[in-house]
């Protein structure tokens, strides 16, 4: 029996892991098993592929290799970052970050306020779009950091991490981004950005799960958030994943390799995409500016639709898409990046983002395009929230709105 073909658009989620980065892990799974670690000169050899690897990764960003510490994911490395600035700092018990961050910054910024710290959330324009001034502003003297991403998860959009850094030199605080949907599809480079600490997690860019990194910019002051051995220069305890951080530099050269691919082909598969939805399917809009924006990342909102039975209908065809962050999938919430946008939480609802890679084809975009107008359809035929439904001759939009609001303010209290 033949292997179905999934037809992927869930890049920002996770990507493929490359054939190249699967081979240069192989023997670091099979023969060269043993703790880098250990002393000895079978551990030295393998030492020395860990080393490799970090002067790849190191040379995607443009840092020292010196200056990176590996991590078991992009949430750590955020959180890393953040527990070092208040632990080296005492005295400085407040944090800047936005309102539309990952949820690895959003649950960690609650969790401080719980511990007594002060968070400001700043906000974004209805384009996701950050305003310096705001920042400038949010500073205050017993500021630890400012940790702002560089580019949205679920919409692309690409935050002035260069120039919010500057700000940051200039007020003596310390700056953080996370950068981990960056690589391969924007050019990354701390010397020209000024930032303290930046985060990556290699399965953002076709490595595996399960290994991420912090750059830490050298004579940085750091408190590492986990307590351990001596690995990691003392930075990072435990016992290093080696095969996996081996494909992660193995991905970090195929990631350079790629960017101009991912700024010509993908971008051109990916505007082609949201042209013709939004064209040809009526009542549909594009979430979050058309620029600056990563060149594969399209988030669009389809009116009088919930975007989970979307969803679904695409995933009984083979294909597969997102209503936000693989790591809030299941909430009953609208996401809270959107609401920051000011969305209204039933078009929020109704949002499903398409983030596509280096391995979508012209076929695969097709294929979506002949699916997606009928499914769209097909659940407005059915929508009470549709004002051209013929049971709705005398709709009353925001009336139904309201209703639809409190059903799912009810689900939701009875879920918790």
């Amino acid at each position: 029996m033949s292997e179905k073909k999934f037809y992927y658009f869930d890049n920002n989620a996770t990507t493929q892991v490359a054939p190249e980065v699967i081979e240069a892990m192989l023997p670091y799974l099979r023969d060269l098993w043993g703790n880098p670690s250990s002393a000895y000169k079978f551990a030295n050899e393998i030492h020395k592929g860990v080393e490799k690897a970090r002067e790849k990764v190191a040379a995607l960003i443009n840092a020292d290799p010196k200056e990176v510490v590996f991590t078991s994911c992009g949430t750590e490395s955020n959180n890393a970052a953040i527990h070092s600035a208040l632990a080296t700092q005492p005295n400085k018990r407040h944090l800047v970050t936005t309102a539309v961050e990952h949820s690895a910054n959003i649950n960690y910024g609650e969790y401080l306020q719980k511990q007594g710290y002060e968070v400001t959330y700043l906000p974004v324009d209805s384009e996701g779009l950050l305003d310096l001034k705001e920042v400038e502003r949010a500073i205050r003297p017993d500021t630890a950091m400012v940790s702002v991403m560089y580019a949205n998860n679920e919409t692309g959009v690409v935050f002035p991490i260069k120039e919010i850094a500057a700000i940051c030199k200039a007020k003596g605080v310390l700056c953080h981004t996370d950068a981990v949907q960056v690589p391969g599809k924007l050019k990354l480079d701390v010397r020209d950005l000024g930032v303290d600490f930046l985060s990556l997690s290699a399965h953002k860019l076709h490595a595996p799960k399960g290994v991420g990194m912090l750059y830490v910019k050298r004579r940085t002051k750091f408190q590492p958030y986990i307590i351990g051995g001596h690995q990691e220069r003392g930075r990072r305890g435990g016992t290093e994943n080696v095969a996996s951080i081996i494909g992660f530099g193995r991905a970090a050269e195929l990631a350079m390799e790629r960017l101009q691919e991912e700024n010509t082909r993908v971008r051109a598969l990916r505007d082609r995409l949201e042209n013709t939805i939004l064209t040809t399917i009526p009542h549909t809009f594009r979430n979050g500016a058309r620029e600056p924006r990563l060149p594969n990342t399209c988030n669009i909102a389809f009116d009088f639709v919930e975007a989970e039975a979307v969803l679904l209908l695409l995933d009984q065809v083979n294909i597969c898409a997102s209503s936000g962050s693989a790591c809030t999938t299941g909430s009953l919430d609208p996401s809270h990046v959107l609401m920051a946008m000011g969305l209204s939480p039933m078009r929020a609802r109704g949002s499903v983002r398409f983030s596509l890679g280096i391995y979508n084809t012209e076929e695969d975009v097709d294929y979506l395009l002949r699916h997606l107008p009928g499914i769209i359809k097909k659940l407005r035929d059915i929508s009470p929230l549709n004002p051209d439904h013929p049971d709705n001759v005398n709709y009353d939009v925001e009336a139904a709105r309201v209703k639809h609001e409190q059903d799912l303010a009810e689900a939701m209290s009875k879920e918790s």
